[in-house]
Order: C-alpha cells, then sequence, then structure tokens
C-alpha cells in the first residue's frame, strides 16, 4: 500500500470530496464544501514530493517536472478512484486529489429532473452540461451514461483527462480513453471516434476550437455528443461555442448549433442546512425550434425569457430551482441570495437584506 493511501481513506471516513497537500502546510480536506484542517505535521517540499511521487506513473512525472503540473488517475483496487493534479507554487510541490466514488450515482440517487433521461434516450445532437469547476458536472454526466447504458443498445465514447467514473458494459459497449496514456488530445480523439462507429461520445472538457468544432460536427452527423463547459448559464454557453470561432465563421456555426444544440444544463451545488451534504440548482433549456431560431438569429439574450415560459417542455430556470431548495429549508437564505440571479426574489427570506445598491 503507498504511504499516501492513509490519507484516502481519511478522506472516505471523513466524507470529503478532495484532498489538497502543499508543501509547508498540514493536509486539508474539503468537507461539504469548506476546508478542514487534518491534524498533521506541516508537510515539506522533500517530503510531500516523496509522497505523491510514489503513485505517479514515470511518464507523468516527467510531464510534471517540465510543464509545473499535471493531471491523472489514480485508482485503489475495489476501492475509489481519484483524480490527482500536481502543480509548482512558491512553497514547492502542491497536490490536489478529486475522489470519484466507486458507483455512479443513477438521476434518481440525484434526484434530477426527470427531463435528464430524455437528454440521455436522444439520437443525436449536442447537450452540454456547465457550471463552475467542483459544481457536480462529472457526476451528472455520469449518471446520465449511466441511464443510457442500461436503457439503449449502442456504443458510448468516453474522452477524459483524467477518466474519472468507469461504466462497467451493460446493454452499451462503454469505451474509456484518456488524453495522454490513450490518445494525444481531445480533438485528436474526437477525430478518432468518428470512424470507431460510435452513438454517443462523451468530451470531457470542450477547452479549445479544435475541440468545440470536431464536436459539433460529431453531433451535426449522427451522434449524441455530451460535453462540458465552465459557463454559468445557457445563454452564456451559447455565446461562449460561438466566440471561440473567428468571426468570419460564427454565421455558419450560429446555423449548425441552432440544429445540433438539444440541451444545457447548467448548475450550481448548495451547502445543505438541513443535513451534511450539498444539492445542485439547475438552469435547463431544451432547445426546440424556436430556441434553434434565436441562436440562429443572434438573439441568444432572449433565451432566458423562453426559458421561463417553457417550462411545460422541461426548462427550467436557475432561481426556480434555488428556490424550491430554499422552501424545502434545504439551503440557506443566505446563499440562495449570493447564488440566485434576480436578487430580489430572495430579499424576503433574509435576516438583514443588504442595501438596494447591492442588488
Amino acid at each position: 500500500m503507498a504511504r499516501i493511501d492513509l490519507f484516502f481513506r481519511l478522506m472516505l471516513e471523513q466524507k470529503a470530496s478532495d484532498l489538497h497537500l502543499a508543501s509547508g502546510n498540514p493536509p486539508m480536506l474539503r468537507i461539504n464544501g469548506e476546508l478542514i484542517r487534518v491534524e498533521h505535521e506541516p508537510l515539506t517540499d522533500e517530503e510531500l514530493r516523496s509522497l505523491v511521487y510514489e503513485i505517479t506513473p514515470e511518464q507523468k512525472q516527467k510531464i510534471y517536472e517540465e510543464t509545473g503540473d499535471v493531471d491523472f488517475g489514480y485508482e485503489i483496487p475495489d476501492y475509489a478512484r481519484f483524480r490527482v493534479n500536481f502543480y509548482t507554487e512558491r512553497q514547492g510541490i502542491a497536490a490536489a486529489f478529486r475522489l470519484i466514488p466507486s458507483r455512479v450515482l443513477t438521476l434518481e440517487d440525484l434526484n434530477m429532473p426527470p427531463v435528464l433521461k430524455k437528454f440521455a434516450m436522444l439520437n443525436k445532437g449536442l447537450v452540454v452540461v456547465t457550471g463552475p469547476t467542483g459544481s457536480g458536472k462529472s457526476t451528472t454526466l455520469a449518471a446520465m451514461i449511466d441511464y443510457a447504458n442500461l436503457k439503449r443498445h449502442d456504443h458510448i465514447i468516453t474522452v477524459e483527462d483524467p477518466i474519472e467514473f468507469v461504466h462497467r458494459s451493460q446493454q452499451c459497449l462503454v469505451n474509456h480513453r484518456e488524453v495522454g496514456p490513450h490518445t494525444k488530445s481531445f480533438a485528436a480523439a474526437l477525430r478518432g471516434a468518428l470512424r470507431e462507429d460510435p452513438d454517443i461520445i462523451l468530451v470531457g472538457e470542450m477547452r479549445d476550437l479544435e475541440t468545440i468544432e470536431l464536436a459539433l460536427t460529431a453531433a451535426a452527423t449522427g451522434h449524441l455528443v455530451f460535453g462540458t463547459l465552465h459557463t454559468s448559464s445557457a445563454s452564456k454557453t451559447v455565446d461562449r461555442i460561438i466566440d471561440v470561432f473567428p468571426t468570419n465563421q460564427q454565421n455558419q456555426i450560429r446555423a449548425t448549433l441552432s440544429e445540433s444544440m438539444k440541451g444545457v444544463i447548467a448548475q450550481s451545488l448548495f451547502k445543505r442546512v438541513d443535513k451534511p451534504g450539498r444539492v445542485a440548482a439547475m438552469e435547463i433549456l431544451v432547445c426546440d425550434s424556436a430556441i434553434g431560431n434565436l441562436i440562429r438569429e443572434a438573439k441568444t439574450h432572449q433565451i432566458p425569457g423562453m426559458i421561463q415560459v417553457g417550462k411545460k417542455k422541461g426548462n427550467q430556470p436557475m432561481d426556480d430551482s434555488i428556490m424550491a431548495y430554499l422552501q424545502q429549508g434545504a439551503i440557506s437564505a443566505q446563499e440562495a441570495y449570493e447564488k440566485a440571479q434576480d436578487k430580489k426574489k430572495f430579499r424576503p427570506f433574509l435576516l438583514e437584506p443588504p442595501d438596494d445598491f447591492e442588488d
């Protein structure tokens, strides 16, 4: 057993989502969204480097020493998987470890809206899950892939950096590819995927023009593509995809996206106040012909209004999701107010509302 496995076992015992190790500091665990110090002596750069190198493949060590940061996955067989990132900072090496649960949570486990099942059963198109880092995008995507794996008879290819949730082939054949060990880049894997007879492609991160362009091509040519972006709303997601392209291509991309985009899930995590844990509030956009017209005509600023009036189709405004949790007593009024889009709706719930100019 690697020495660092003791910290990983502590993570599971404490139900922590992340472990942070940094030179000159004691270890810290993220529990329910907050960092908690572990009772341990501060780690020196030499101690920490020795600790983490014990689990680091030689090739990844080389990348870290050349670039100053590296990502990879680490697994304790039959126990847990971790997403690993090393980076160099002022006092030396530092590392962040994200726990990937060994069991994929289902859409029912996560209490997700029924429309996510419909997204998982689409024949083709692009579905994007968005939100800040640590907002649960991977968990939501894994639940939709799990549903498809149970209900469809198709070929699923995932491309991630690194591989997070591992899906055992059930009704579907599931192939996992990791950037680095299995393919040079997301773009290279996507180009290859088009020749590998996939029905569903999961792109761990749509991080550059080439990857986004290939994802759109795959969605437009009869594949169901799931991807992630670091945007905060459905309309900003559409704008982000279009803005990646040169100005002279944007009209063409709007036309392609108007036909290929099938859904956007923008989510944010909230700390529960009724019991330990967190919940995900979601804005959901179901793309129909009316939304397609707004994308094509560069009227994405009208999308929030369409979400509001299209709830029967499965659309869900972020503030409605936040309000539901607040009224259930699951989240605090303060956090609801801070993360809401229309803060005036949440002012009456605050014991000490801020001045109007802070809205």
